[in-house]
């Protein structure tokens, strides 16, 4: 039996026990997050019901992944690249909508973020091109501007939609080409070319932002429609390619607003998301509520995606809270250090790019939840409630296991 056991949960054990501690917390806190949901479909166990699916589902895709030898990705990166260049065009003039911004496509009744494709597939592409282009004192300087040649279109189609995923992206390629040792003065270079786009993005952003015809965050409870994704799908009609700048300059603006106001002053519907994140995170305690006792879940609008880490918090206190960072921080040391076993760069290069892609994504989740960021929408990556999202990350963790089972390993080991 234990032998059958381990023929199908091959590759790195400590990587496998991240992955079910997260897949069980996600279920137990998204079934105590998702009240808005059952209340508004009537249906106690629908929303439960759709999310443990997705995670079996997803359970199935990395088993399936996994058993792909790592060296056979390079073959998908064609067929990824053209999937993800038509997709992320066709969701800004076709997409629908989730809170106001393109950014799924439905098919056959599925709805997918191209986003989520994207990345891995940036990731994969860059982990190929670092890999082939390696010299002995580092990678070749074309490397840097064939990576460039791909990212930045890329990052540009889904930053008009989505620019947190843009940026996370972005962030994630800079490390990977670091770790590649890319010539230090292309990185900085790109570094001061960041600097100068970042600031006139934010000028771009602060100028021509209204803060007119903005929902306030307590409007947004009332756009999560009664469908099992909880999100809003009414379909975007026009408002250009700078309708999103208003409701990225309102978040910074909040964000800024770092003045004490007396609990009575406090605009709660204006800093409905953030202010009832905090009341979450006050009110937990080191032990917490204990699961399925959380009070702000039924004023989160988002409370079992964006910010279900407060309410992790608010149910399991500190000790929940050191625990989900503890379980990101030991995917990531694992990662490297299957990383520097690996003898071939390629394998190497690919576990830290997934791996760091996870990590950062759920870093900036944690960091919003608690107020060390501006609310920016990415949810907890394996732990958030999600449909296609949470299959395309366990084929991440596929794809990381694969290369923990099939990489050619230094005799050291």
């Amino acid at each position: 039996m234990n032998k059958k056991i381990g023929n199908i949960f091959k590759g790195d054990k400590v990587i496998w026990m991240v992955f079910f501690f997260l897949c069980m917390i996600s279920i137990v806190e998204v079934f105590s997050a998702s009240s808005n949901l059952t209340y508004k479909s009537q249906n106690y166990m629908g929303p439960i019901a759709y999310h443990t699916a997705m995670i079996v589902i997803g359970a199935i895709v990395a088993v399936l992944t996994l058993n792909v030898p790592c060296r056979y990705f390079k073959l998908m990166t064609p067929f990824l690249l053209a999937v993800s260049a038509v997709t992320l065009l066709w969701v800004l003039v076709g997409g629908e909508s989730i809170n106001g911004a393109n950014r799924v496509i439905s098919i056959f009744g599925f709805t997918f973020q191209p986003s989520e494709i994207a990345k891995g597939t940036m990731v994969l592409i860059t982990a190929q091109i670092l890999s082939a282009m390696q010299r002995e004192s580092g990678a070749d300087r074309k490397a840097f501007k064939y990576i460039m040649f791909i990212l930045l279109p890329t990052t540009f189609l889904i930053g008009i939609e989505n620019l947190s995923t843009a940026a996370l992206l972005f962030a994630v390629v800079v490390l990977m080409m670091f770790i590649g040792r890319v010539p230090m003065s292309q990185m900085g270079k790109l570094v001061g070319s960041i600097a100068v786009l970042g600031i006139v993005g934010l000028v771009l952003i602060m100028t021509l932002g209204s803060m007119e015809d903005q929902p306030t965050d307590a409007t947004m409870t009332e756009t999560v429609s009664n469908n099992a994704d909880g999100v809003d799908k009414t379909s975007i009609k026009g408002g250009g390619i700078f309708h999103r700048f208003t409701t990225q300059r309102n978040r910074i603006l909040k964000f800024l607003d770092r003045r004490d106001v007396p609990p009575e002053e406090y605009d709660i519907e204006g800093n409905f998301q953030v202010g009832h994140a905090n009341m979450a995170i006050a009110s937990s305690g080191i032990i917490g509520k204990g699961p399925g006792n959380s009070i702000e879940r039924d004023y989160l609008p988002q409370a079992f995606s964006d910010f279900i880490y407060a309410i992790i918090i608010e149910e399991m206190g500190i000790f929940g809270a050191i625990a989900v960072v503890f379980l990101y921080i030991v995917l990531l040391y694992r990662a490297a250090r299957i990383a520097t076993l690996c003898e071939n760069n390629f394998p190497a290069f690919l576990i830290m790019g997934l791996s760091l892609l996870l990590v950062i994504q759920a870093t900036f989740n944690m960091m919003v939840a608690v107020g060390l960021a501006p609310v920016t929408g990415q949810p907890l990556p394996l732990i958030s409630k999600g449909g296609t999202s949470t299959i395309i990350n366990c084929a991440y963790i596929g794809a990381i296991l694969s290369v923990s089972r099939s990489a050619k390993m230094k005799t050291n080991k």
